[in-house]
């Protein structure tokens, strides 16, 4: 049933999406994104991806590097903020524009209780809302964090993509640059997972953390467990190929599954929302005191069909356009031989 869909993920400065643009998945290539808040550089890798644009590569290698040989998907940034921006104030997670309240599986409160208590602290949500959110602590939150140099101000966007200039290189725990003196004078574990437990150590080490205005940060969050492609949840002994569970097609009118790089997941599933609605996941970067993004990405599921359809129609659109007076070839028709004269 997964094969009758296509992935498309997009990314911009903000929640509307004609803001945003097509992000090239697997190509190395970062989607830039300018914002109020930051610049920015997202690469998105999807193992085996099947999407949009149709010519993307199925794998990257991202994925042959370790510790990403049994991911499923990452999303990796690099971004200069505007203004300096409070450690316990910057978050990333995904949030809703409609409700799901009616719609949250049995035990949800008592899962979400146990995943707060013994091992995010940190993540809020309130999937009660009118628009539903689930935030974790940037610090926290994000797998791999690297703290870079002040930006020279006549190069402002710089070079966002990995310090050694090479697309597909993982982004490492650590520093480059002055970076490297920031981390130790804050007491900043050198290990990613020694990093995301100190800042769930304490209120006040948030607050003594700053997303300074100006520098650069780079970080990535992925995870095993999500299949894009398939839809599915794949967790050590057990699977669960959501498409499956939502009757084909006909019936899929959206599917979320959150999860939060360690080793639980949060997901729900609708079956129908309001006049509208698509089929999608939205990343989002944000502070959450003032509510402004610094970016939002977004995965959306496609039917196949429709795609084709869509991609039909544009090509006749594009050759009746090259048909009219002072209009212009379409380079991929090729006249047959007796069509000449």
């Amino acid at each position: 049933m997964a094969d009758k869909f296509l992935l498309r993920v997009t990314a911009g400065p903000s929640y509307d999406p004609a803001s945003h643009h097509l992000v090239a998945v697997n190509s190395g290539t970062p989607t830039k994104v300018q914002s109020p808040l930051c610049d920015a550089d997202i690469t998105v890798h999807v193992q085996n991806y099947r999407g949009l644009p149709r010519d993307s590569p199925k794998t990257s290698p991202y994925f042959s590097q370790p510790p990403h040989t049994y991911d499923q998907y990452s999303i990796s940034f690099s971004f200069i903020p505007h203004r300096t921006i409070s450690g316990k104030s910057l978050v990333f997670g995904n949030d809703f524009e409609h409700p799901v309240r009616d719609r949250i599986p049995p035990g949800f409160n008592a899962a979400f209780g146990i995943v707060k208590w013994a091992i995010d602290p940190g993540l809020d949500g309130d999937v009660y809302a009118d628009k539903p959110y689930l935030y974790g602590n940037a610090l926290s939150s994000i797998n791999i964090l690297s703290v870079g140099p002040k930006v020279d101000e006549k190069d402002p966007l710089g070079d966002l993509t990995s310090e050694t200039g090479e697309d597909e290189v993982a982004i490492t725990e650590g520093a480059f640059g002055s970076g490297q003196e920031l981390r130790e004078a804050l007491r900043i574990p050198a290990s990613a997972a020694a990093r995301q437990k100190w800042f769930l150590g304490g209120h006040d080490r948030l607050e003594e953390w700053k997303w300074e205005e100006g520098r650069m940060y780079k970080a990535d969050f992925f995870n095993p467990y999500l299949d894009f492609n398939e839809f599915a949840l794949k967790l050590p002994g057990f699977s669960l190929k959501v498409l499956g569970y939502l009757g084909g097609e006909d019936y899929l009118r959206h599917v979320t599954i959150v999860t939060s790089g360690r080793f639980y997941c949060r997901y729900w599933i609708t079956t129908s929302l309001p006049n509208g609605a698509d089929n999608s996941t939205r990343y989002v970067l944000k502070d959450k005191d003032s509510g402004e993004v610094l970016f939002v990405i977004v995965f959306t599921l496609l039917p196949k069909e429709q795609v084709e359809k869509e991609e039909v129609n544009a090509k006749k659109s594009k050759t009746l356009n090259a048909a009219e007076p002072g209009g212009q070839a379409d380079p991929e028709f090729e006249p047959k031989a007796d069509d000449l004269d």
